[in-house]
């Protein structure tokens, strides 16, 4: 496993993440594990197209969507109106 060294952090953000820590019955250590491997988790994601997070997210539930939507690719694109 590698190790990772991180300097000059604000004390006031020290104390904060030995609080979260300590509510959620971690180490600071353990809890800085977690939120730098959520972080990297959500950017991964985030780099994938909305349609195919919702189309990943819906995956396995039994609902076909590309027969559920057929309906909507014959139609033309149109503007909303907000009235």
């Amino acid at each position: 496993m590698a190790q990772l060294v991180v300097r000059n952090i604000e004390e006031s953000v020290k104390v904060r993440l030995q609080e979260r820590a300590r509510r959620k019955g971690k180490s600071m250590e353990a809890e800085a594990r977690d939120i730098l491997r959520n972080a990297v988790l959500v950017e991964t994601a985030d780099a994938t197209g909305l349609g195919s997070r919702i189309a990943a997210r819906f995956k396995g539930i039994g609902v076909d969507l590309d027969q559920t939507i057929e309906e909507l690719r014959k139609e033309p694109i149109r503007a909303p109106h907000f009235d």
